[in-house]
């Protein structure tokens, strides 16, 4: 009896817990979410405006148009709002007072890429996503043809320019020419070519040493490029518009002018050879016996050769004047 007793007082808790439940799921179903119940907050460290708390509100009106809590379908809420360009991630639920959360994640722009005459935004993920009509935010400008694949190593660049205070006050911009890429400086009309993306410390550092030990003293418009893209090695080239650069362009030009080009020299050293050639033959023939009247005869021949050899080059061919390239 007194295990019946048990069991009937078990199932008639069950009974009244199942009652109170489908009373309270029933009540909490039908309460409306109204604006003071939905909370909107952006988690990113930092601070952007891509998305709008209004807009987010909206979307949440529209998914749920009778606003009671028993009719919100929270996964393609969630869905909703993840698919926002501009959002990373998006995390929605609900608490047991029937109030709607809603933490969201913001993507924030690394760099803005003018590619193919459109502009974007590029996350440190890789992830494009469009340029918004209502905000702007400051980042690095980069320009050419970079592709999706370079993206997280462009990315990792820019956050190191951004970390390193002689780096942010010198770059301000990206740019790519066919597979070279160069960082335009502040100041003066230079650009330092860095090439690829690879040992992008250990250029950066050469650039830096270049500019405590030589550059500080120069005027920042006398050059046109500074290239650290090769190893162990910086390479220079001066602006043709400075004016104290026209010694110098004058006296690399007159260098140029005084070296022999190589194709006279070639013609000079054939002109040499076969003469020597002839005189070592004459004294052979005059030392054999003249036994015969036809040798004489084959020597005449073969000097006549040889004059015509020897004439012909320096007839033809004249002395080319050097070709003189300036950068």
């Amino acid at each position: 009896m007194k295990n019946k007793y048990r069991i009937l007082k078990i199932v008639v808790t069950v009974i009244i817990l199942g009652l109170l439940l489908s009373f309270s799921l029933k009540r909490f179903s039908s309460q409306t979410i109204t604006d003071n119940k939905i909370s909107v907050k952006m988690s990113e460290k930092t601070p952007v405006y891509f998305v709008d708390e209004k807009d987010i509100r909206e979307i949440v009106k529209k998914e749920n148009p009778s606003g009671k809590v028993g009719n919100l379908n929270i996964p393609a809420l969630e869905k909703k709002i993840n698919s926002l360009p501009a959002v990373d991630s998006a995390n929605v639920y609900l608490n047991l007072n029937g109030k709607l959360n809603l933490d969201i994640k913001q993507r924030v722009p690394v760099f803005r890429l003018n590619k193919d005459g459109r502009d974007f935004y590029v996350d440190e993920k890789g992830v494009e996503f469009p340029i918004s009509k209502t905000y702007s935010h400051p980042c690095m400008l980069v320009t050419g043809n970079v592709q999706p694949d370079e993206y997280e190593k462009l990315a990792e660049l820019v956050e190191k320019i951004d970390k390193d205070d002689f780096s942010k006050k010198y770059f301000i911009g990206i740019s790519k020419n066919k597979d070279s890429y160069s960082l335009l400086t502040s100041e003066g009309n230079y650009r330092v070519e860095i090439g690829d993306l690879d040992n992008i410390d250990f250029k950066v550092k050469g650039f830096k040493t270049f500019v405590e030990k030589y550059l500080v003293y120069q005027d920042p418009q006398k050059y046109n490029m500074v290239s650290v893209k090769y190893q162990n090695q910086i390479v220079t080239t001066l602006n043709p518009y400075f004016k104290e650069n026209d010694s110098l362009l004058k006296a690399g030009k007159m260098e140029l002018a005084k070296a022999p080009s190589p194709s006279a020299s070639a013609v000079t050293k054939k002109t040499e050879a076969k003469p020597k050639a002839a005189e070592t033959k004459k004294p052979a023939s005059a030392s054999v016996k003249p036994k015969e009247n036809t040798k004489p005869k084959t020597h005449t021949k073969e000097t006549k050769k040889t004059e015509k050899k020897t004439s012909a080059p320096a007839q033809s061919k004249p002395k080319p004047k050097p070709k003189v390239k300036i950068e």
